[in-house]
């Protein structure tokens, strides 16, 4: 902000560029004040995992993404399975 008011007083775009950022940092630090510093909020308690996973309900395992391809390539490996499961 000080290279701005010094060096850029009048370049308005700029400033409204930089106070844009400013409100979206704070609100993303309060939002992760709020998920006690959680990216992501939770979308089920530990709890109901845990019961539908044992249920059968639920199934664990773990999410692999193409870091190349994410938006269309993924899938997910399932404990004590060596297959592959697509999705």
């Amino acid at each position: 902000q000080n290279y701005l008011d010094n060096f850029w007083p009048d370049l308005k775009a700029a400033h409204e560029l930089f106070d844009s950022i400013l409100q979206a940092r704070h609100e993303r630090e309060s939002e992760s004040q709020e998920n006690h510093g959680k990216e992501y909020p939770e979308h089920l308690p530990v709890e109901i995992l845990e019961a539908g996973i044992k249920s059968g309900r639920y199934i664990q395992g773990t999410l692999n993404v193409n870091k190349h391809r994410a938006q269309l390539e993924a899938f997910v490996r399932l404990q004590g399975f060596g297959s592959k499961e697509t999705g």
